[in-house]
């Protein structure tokens, strides 16, 4: 009986943790809005950063306006040209949970497969007709083209992947229920990254060659 009274025990222990850390995500704010101040450096402990923030009197309507991404950015080799918001580049998000991009896609231009560990996504297509879609943990894949005025979801940490299938350039908002969602490009990860070549020849069935030729292509310029 004594054992069984432990194992329960363990059990909704190990069920709490469990919970605690699933729904963990960006605390809730204790106040209406923290603009930090950029007269005081942020405030680092062992377990988080802390920002100062601005004299409520000295905030202004300009602290919640942002207006960098009227125009899109610098397009990489894939035809992606993100501008991702957050805190660090609009103050106006600090301690509100959330953080947003600007994605514009090039004809026949994508979006790698990616995810976020720390956000969903939901994308609204600006304009432009884009095949769409996530692969779930049974790698199940949720794949659509969504057209101008359409919603997608992407859940969190689940990888996800959009192509501009028009004839014309696509532009995507994308919004994130996490002030620093963060990104993790699956090509990148896997052929960027220090991983040892065998394991890659193991687990993609690829020669020593072909494993080289994707390393130099994803490894970053100042790794090398």
């Amino acid at each position: 009986m004594k054992m069984l009274t432990k194992l329960t025990l363990l059990f909704a222990i190990f069920s709490f943790d469990y919970t605690a850390t699933t729904l963990a995500s960006d605390p809730d704010p204790v106040q209406d809005f923290c603009i930090p101040n950029p007269r005081f450096g942020p405030i680092r402990t062992p377990h988080l950063t802390i920002l100062p923030c601005k004299n409520s009197s000295d905030v202004t309507t300009d602290d919640f306006v942002f207006s960098g991404v009227r125009t899109a950015g610098n397009f990489t080799e894939t035809g992606l040209a993100a501008k991702p918001v957050n805190p660090a580049t609009f103050p106006g998000l600090n301690t509100l949970g959330m953080s947003f991009v600007r994605a514009d896609i090039k004809v026949g231009g994508i979006n790698p497969p990616h995810f976020h560990p720390r956000a969903t996504e939901i994308a609204y297509v600006v304009q432009g007709s884009v095949y769409s879609g996530f692969v779930d943990s049974g790698n199940r894949v949720f794949a659509k083209t969504i057209e101008q005025g359409e919603v997608m979801v992407f859940p969190r940490g689940l990888v996800h992947f959009q192509m501009n299938v028009g004839d014309k350039p696509a532009t995507i908002f994308g919004s994130f229920n996490s002030q620093n969602p963060g990104t993790q490009k699956i090509p990148s990860a896997l052929f960027g990254s220090e991983i040892k070549e065998d394991l890659l020849e193991k687990a993609f069935g690829l020669s020593p060659r072909q494993i080289g030729v994707m390393k130099r292509r994803f490894v970053p310029k100042s790794a090398r």
